[in-house]
């Protein structure tokens, strides 16, 4: 474990020293933003709408049986921008992309065409890897401003056809916006980033370290999105913890 934490610290420090040359690969960068960003909205916003939805549904007849009926949007925005929308959609991205790119990169490692790269004088790094890890660093915080805002719209879908829920669709507008602020999405944000990065680094350096044929691009991918998605929940503790204490 800590022999593949060391190569993968190491797999992010030779990325971020090739972003440099980061222009000269722009047309594979946005080749993979429509395919982790584009291809993957509609999924990210279903999901958010119910996961909204569950929210004000859970917590709505409950906070409208103690009168708080008021704290519900901004109990569904908080819980959207700061914890469930980046966990969330980086799960998925992790699940659909990560999944993808161990797989990509496990089979060229398995039938020998990063060897081919190097032999070319290309440098895998600089070809394969800094364009996944540029595009997934910007479609991920992306979807999860889209995510939150359907988020939010679910919440407030649920809240006006809810008769057990006694509140107006301007009371909980007016609610989301007196608990939530700039910092809160800004948190989100960070670490959405984050979780890229994580995502990215994890899955090109399975993809790498893939040994085998078929049998170990199979092992490949089920390590990258397990490794990815118990780094996330890691992480976002850790952040979390930072985050309350500033």
């Amino acid at each position: 474990m800590l022999g593949d934490i060391g190569r993968m610290l190491l797999l992010l420090r030779e990325a971020l020293a090739s972003l440099p040359a980061a222009w000269r690969q722009r047309a594979k960068v946005f080749d993979q933003l429509f395919e982790i960003g584009n291809a993957s909205l509609f999924m990210a916003c279903l999901l958010s709408l119910f996961i909204g939805g569950v929210l004000a549904l859970q917590t709505g007849p409950v906070m409208s049986d103690r009168g708080v009926t008021s704290f519900i949007g901004g109990m569904v925005g908080l819980a959207m921008c700061k914890e469930l929308g980046p966990v969330m959609m980086a799960v998925l991205i992790a699940g659909r992309i990560g999944s993808a790119i161990a797989a990509e990169i496990g089979s060229m490692r398995a039938y020998q065409e990063i060897d081919a790269l190097r032999t070319m004088n290309i440098n895998p790094v600089h070809y394969l890897v800094l364009p996944r890890l540029i595009a997934i660093c910007v479609a991920l915080p992306l979807l999860v401003v889209f995510s939150t805002l359907i988020g939010w719209m679910g919440g407030a879908l649920v809240v006006v056809i809810n008769p057990a829920i006694n509140l107006s669709y301007v009371g909980y507008v007016n609610g989301l916006g007196d608990m939530v602020d700039g910092g809160d999405i800004l948190n989100g944000l960070i670490k959405s980033l984050v979780f890229a990065f994580t995502i990215g680094i994890v899955s090109c350096h399975q993809g790498l370290e893939t040994i085998g044929g078929p049998r170990g691009v199979g092992r490949s991918v089920t390590k990258a999105v397990v490794n990815s998605i118990a780094l996330i929940l890691v992480f976002d503790y850790f952040l979390t913890r930072i985050m309350i204490d500033l």
